[in-house]
């Protein structure tokens, strides 16, 4: 089933921060984390605490490091966001288009709220659920499938580096018609 037609739609800022929601309020955590870290660091350094500090350093970069990881998995959630949109505009709904977004709770939130802009978050959550995928799977499959995902190109370059994708559709919303009084 072709769509034709296209529903009221958001702007894309907040469709932006829909789709990365979860990661955005992680974002949130890894700034707070590395700012109290960073604290410690400088406490640690100031009282001649080696150890200490050597810990404090490490969790503060591990923190830091993921700040920008997180923002570069937002940004791949985006651009599946914008594909999927797009195909599933011209070619309706389709349970092809949804398979390669399984793996991860975030890939799956980009589909939805595709779908949700859409008209087909239904069939969308219908077709998890037939799949047996539930609102608690966050950790990603690939992770649990292959303890040792993170010398793969594949995750580097699906999780952190997906291409730009330019959408085919303009997905605007219609700015509001100005009543002028007769």
């Amino acid at each position: 089933m072709k769509s034709t037609s296209l529903p009221k739609q958001r702007h894309i800022v907040l469709s932006y921060l829909k789709v990365g929601r979860l990661l955005y309020w992680s974002l949130i955590l890894f700034v707070f984390e590395a700012w109290f870290y960073w604290i410690q660091v400088k406490s640690s350094f100031y009282s001649g605490s080696f150890f200490f500090l050597g810990f404090w350093l490490w969790s503060f970069l591990f923190s830091f490091s993921h700040i920008f990881l997180v923002l570069a998995d937002g940004w791949s959630r985006f651009q599946n966001y914008k594909r999927v949109k797009d195909q599933f505009f011209i070619y309706g709904f389709n349970k092809r288009i949804l398979y390669p977004y399984m793996g991860s709770k975030c890939q799956r939130a980009a589909t939805e709220v595709a779908a949700e802009e859409l008209g087909l978050l239904d069939s969308v959550n219908e077709f998890y659920s037939k799949q047996g995928i539930r609102w608690f799977h966050y950790i990603p499959y690939f992770m649990i499938k292959d303890p040792l995902f993170l010398f793969k190109d594949r995750f580097w370059s699906r999780t952190f580096l997906e291409k730009n994708y330019k959408s085919k559709i303009d997905f605007k919303p219609e700015p509001p018609a100005l009543k002028l009084a007769a």
